[in-house]
């Protein structure tokens, strides 16, 4: 079993680019079943979760070909409709083929999803979104079974609440559906967007993804398409802690500022540097850093995707710190290790009371989940002495080459299989 091992204490210092958006990437990968045709994807992130998706378009009958960064996918050869148990439990976001697969063919059977166990993640949503364009779906020995012999139709649909995945199917369903159909309440997260520009460049009618209505009104088929993945707001973010924490001095390329806003500003009031351009943003973080409260929120508000990140900062801010988790019930799992390098949190229900210490030491951690393990190579960057950190896939499902990476910019990471190697002091 790989592992990370980190001697912590360096600042990190440099210029790192920043990969595309895995959150985008595998939508719009799921999208290429319903153009019949070819799709060419650049800056496509070759992580775990997105070789996975890749796997289960061949297992669909895609044909799949990498260069790099850019991936080209051929979707007429596509004929299966029914995804192996085996590949829909290697991940949540393999849920998203089964809006392309039933618009495309009219029926589909998968199993429930895998993925992170951060909490209650139900396809309640998907379904009742299928059911309402006029699918027939039955959920039985942990599959689900759907078809719409003759095909589906536009609706208008209300979310509960504004699930990605939902939404994302949802808009999937609709774009070869017959008339319009409406989403209210959708989720408005970039990666949508991006869903929604690689679609119109196939030659889908859709509006208003990003804002609290979406309109799609159905087309008879798409076209080729060529397409670049937005840049990863979640990796973006991850390092812009990293930076702080360790009081480096970070510029990140390829980043898209915006979609920071709300990272940026929390980092800002615990008395970080964050300079914006164009595309790059800098980060200093030199001086004493100041507790802060954070509640997650969808967005725009601030990322569930970033709340075990910024606990690391809060773990070692100045000042008590309130940190509230209203999107996933299990997402603290992050806290008993960084306990274990001497952090002070204490949690009551969703909420987490953090009192800054003077310092981490370093400890030998397990990661639970993708964004718990990137908290914890944060803690061990700033820690004193050795971290180890176990369970590295779940971090390598979302981030692409971070030892090398880090170690661009000064840190001591590396990775080891089996027994642990130790840096020496010097």
């Amino acid at each position: 079993m790989e592992k990370f091992v980190i001697m912590g204490g360096r600042k990190l210092a440099g210029t790192i680019r920043v990969s595309g958006a895995k959150n985008a990437a595998l939508p719009i990968l799921a999208a290429t079943l319903l153009t019949g045709t070819v799709s060419v994807l650049h800056e496509v992130p070759l992580l775990k979760d997105v070789r996975c998706m890749l796997e289960l378009l061949q297992y669909l009958g895609a044909k799949v070909t990498v260069q790099g960064k850019t991936v080209t996918i051929d979707t007429s050869t596509a004929t299966s409709q029914r995804v192996s148990e085996d590949l829909m439990r290697k991940m949540r976001a393999s849920n998203l083929v089964l809006g392309p697969l039933l618009s495309r063919f009219h029926c589909a059977k998968v199993s429930y999803p895998g993925g992170c166990a951060i909490g209650s993640r139900p396809m309640d949503l998907h379904l009742k979104g299928f059911r309402q364009m006029g699918a027939e779906i039955t959920e039985k020995y942990g599959y689900i079974m759907a078809r719409v012999p003759g095909g589906l139709r536009g609706a208008e649909i209300h979310l509960d609440f504004p699930s990605v995945g939902a939404t994302e199917n949802i808009m999937m369903a609709a774009v070869l559906a017959r008339g319009r159909t409406i989403i209210r309440n959708p989720a408005r997260e970039p990666e949508i967007v991006d869903l929604q520009n690689y679609l119109n460049l196939a030659g889908a009618k859709i509006k208003g993804a990003g804002t609290d209505v979406i309109k799609i009104d159905g087309v008879e088929e798409l076209k080729p398409v060529e397409h670049t993945i937005i840049p990863d707001r979640i990796e973006a973010g991850t390092h812009m802690v990293a930076a702080a924490v360790t009081r480096g001095d970070v510029t990140l390329t390829n980043v898209i500022p915006e979609h920071l806003e709300a990272v940026t500003a929390k980092l800002r009031e615990a008395g970080v540097t964050v300079e914006t351009g164009d595309d790059w943003i800098r980060v200093r973080g030199g001086g004493e850093l100041r507790a802060v409260d954070i509640k997650t929120l969808p967005y725009p508000g601030f990322p569930t995707d970033m709340q075990a990140q910024m606990m690391v900062l809060a773990a070692v801010a100045r000042g008590t710190s309130i940190i509230s988790e209203s999107i996933f019930e299990n997402r603290f799992k992050h806290v008993d290790e960084l306990r274990r390098m001497g952090a002070d949190i204490k949690i009551e229900g969703r909420v987490a009371v953090v009192k800054g210490v003077s310092h981490l030491s370093g400890a030998y951690l397990e990661a639970s989940d993708l964004r718990a393990g990137a908290a914890l190579v944060i803690a061990g960057l700033a820690a004193e002495d050795v971290t180890v950190i176990e369970n590295i896939e779940h971090i390598d499902r979302g981030y692409e080459n971070l030892e090398h990476k880090y170690s661009a910019l000064g840190a001591r990471i590396i990775r080891v299989n089996g027994g642990e190697r130790y840096f020496d002091k010097r």
